[in-house]
């Protein structure tokens, strides 16, 4: 798993490990390690032009000490101080002496670079970009450079991700000694582009992580393939309570993911069987209530099926059960009305809201989506999938995972009931493999991304791809193939 710090996490890091080195260590550090990424993605150094955006403090340092580095190696480099009186001193003598130069906004040749690295604002930062960084960040963008921001795009608070303003739209971003949040989430995941982890030598000093990120290796870890031994019991039996007569979709969708997923057996007690025993003859379908549909180890309820009193007796019966259930959609609004039927449960509860769903839950999101997830679950002690560009999963012992996958082409109608359909079938295997709720729904997060993106990989694509990829996308996890489309932003380079 990949950890995920806040910048108070790094700074207390890197003063431990400064204590122990000699001064300028750590520096020295990070800029070997940029200049190396840099000149991977360059190909070569010589006649390269690079344009240096140089703010005050060591992120500047770090940024013109690269410079020197890729100076010595025959590229041109020129150097924009946006505060010449702060200007990392060591760094800047390190440039001029390995032949780099300082120039002005005016004459930086951001219009013919081909590199630009983005040095003014480190993790300290707060707010969006001043007019004049803005300007260059704006020019820079325009011009046929690479953007390459150092340690973190400027005008992204490292700890949210959230972006107040104008921040800088990186295409790779090398980050220092350890990944930071607001890489991944919020706004930031955007201006992000690929993440590149350099090691500085924190790992000794930084606390056990409570938010990571699952790679490909650890979605598949989580996800037990049947044995020799296995039958359509061992392998999880999901109940599904979903669509209607006016949104049967919704339960061919949800009983489809659930299918395509990994249980032995789905069992259908929704008001729309017509529909899903023509679209999935392999699901068992009750006529009735859920009480009447058998022995499940898990349910999914809420996708489609209304929010009339009927809707609510059915929502109460499922979860006045023994077993986890997945809480969507229309379940979730019932549930925003009468939040006992949550609060007091005594077995692993999933709610999957996105932003408007969730305000109506717990208030607002916030710019901080880590901390808003982690409210609602301590709320309803429960866990929460809160659904966005960088879906986050939160336990209410604080527990957060901020997923990888996916892509904006997800933002269409019945994906979520997809979703929902993979969790309950993630969450049916709990009683053999003891997956932690919170993981379960980050690997069902992390799946349904890899499945979309699949999908979306020849262009628009609508719910039913996304289930018809899922045997691909889950092939793909257990072969350690990968993704067939491109890396989302906001990635860990793995």
């Amino acid at each position: 798993m990949i950890a995920l710090y806040t910048a108070e996490q790094v700074r207390a890091a890197e003063t431990a490990a400064r204590a122990t080195l000699r001064d300028g260590t750590l520096m020295q550090r990070a800029a070997t390690g940029l200049g190396a990424v840099c000149l991977g993605l360059l190909g070569r150094a010589h006649g390269v032009r690079v344009v240096l955006l140089v703010g005050a403090g060591d992120n500047g340092g770090d940024t013109l000490y690269v410079g020197a580095v890729l100076a010595g190696r025959g590229a041109s480099v020129r150097a924009v101080l946006l505060d010449p009186e702060r200007a990392h001193a060591g760094g800047l003598a390190a440039l001029r002496r390995a032949g780099g130069r300082v120039a002005g906004a005016d004459d930086a040749g951001l219009d013919r670079a081909d590199l630009v690295l983005d040095g003014i604002v480190g993790i300290g930062g707060r707010g969006g970009l001043r007019p004049a960084a803005a300007e260059l960040a704006a020019a820079a963008a325009a011009g046929p450079g690479l953007l390459v921001a150092v340690d973190l795009p400027s005008g992204v608070d490292a700890d949210t991700g959230a972006v107040d303003g104008t921040a800088f739209p990186a295409q790779h971003t090398v980050t220092f000694g350890a990944v930071k949040r607001g890489l991944v989430v919020g706004a930031g995941r955007g201006c992000a582009g690929l993440v590149h982890l350099v090691d500085i030598g924190l790992g000794p000093y930084l606390p056990a992580p409570d938010v990571s990120q699952l790679t490909d290796a650890d979605a598949a870890a989580r996800v037990e393939p049947p044995s020799a031994t296995s039958d359509k019991y061992t392998g999880g039996v999901v109940g599904v309570v979903a669509g209607s007569a006016a949104y049967p979709g919704a339960g061919v969708l949800c009983t489809g993911s659930a299918l395509r997923t990994r249980p032995g057996l789905v069992r259908y007690a929704g008001t729309a069987a017509e529909g899903v025993r023509a679209a999935w003859p392999e699901a068992i379908v009750t006529a009735g209530r859920p009480r009447d549909a058998g022995r499940v180890q898990a349910w999914v309820v809420g996708p489609g099926m209304g929010t009339d009193e009927e809707a609510r007796s059915v929502l109460a019966e499922v979860l006045a059960g023994d077993v986890p259930v997945v809480v969507d959609a229309d379940a979730l609004t019932l549930v925003s009305q009468h939040p006992e039927l949550v609060r007091d449960r005594d077995r692993p509860t999933l709610l999957t809201p996105h932003d408007r769903e969730f305000a109506r839950l717990f208030g607002d999101v916030g710019p901080d989506r880590v901390a808003a997830a982690r409210r609602g679950a301590a709320e309803l002690g429960c866990t929460v999938l809160l659904k966005g560009d960088a879906t986050v999963v939160a336990d209410a012992d604080g527990t957060a995972f901020v997923n990888a996958t996916g892509t904006p082409w997800l933002a269409t109608a019945g994906t979520g009931d997809v979703l929902s359909g993979i969790a309950g079938a993630l969450l049916a295997t709990q009683a053999a493999t003891g997956l932690p709720t919170v993981e379960a729904a980050a690997v069902a997060a992390h799946v349904h991304g890899r499945a979309g993106q699949l999908a979306a990989a020849c262009g628009p694509l609508i719910a039913g791809d996304v289930v018809r990829h899922l045997p691909e996308a889950l092939g793909r996890l257990f072969r350690g193939g990968g993704p067939a489309a491109a890396v989302a932003p906001g990635t860990v380079g793995w």
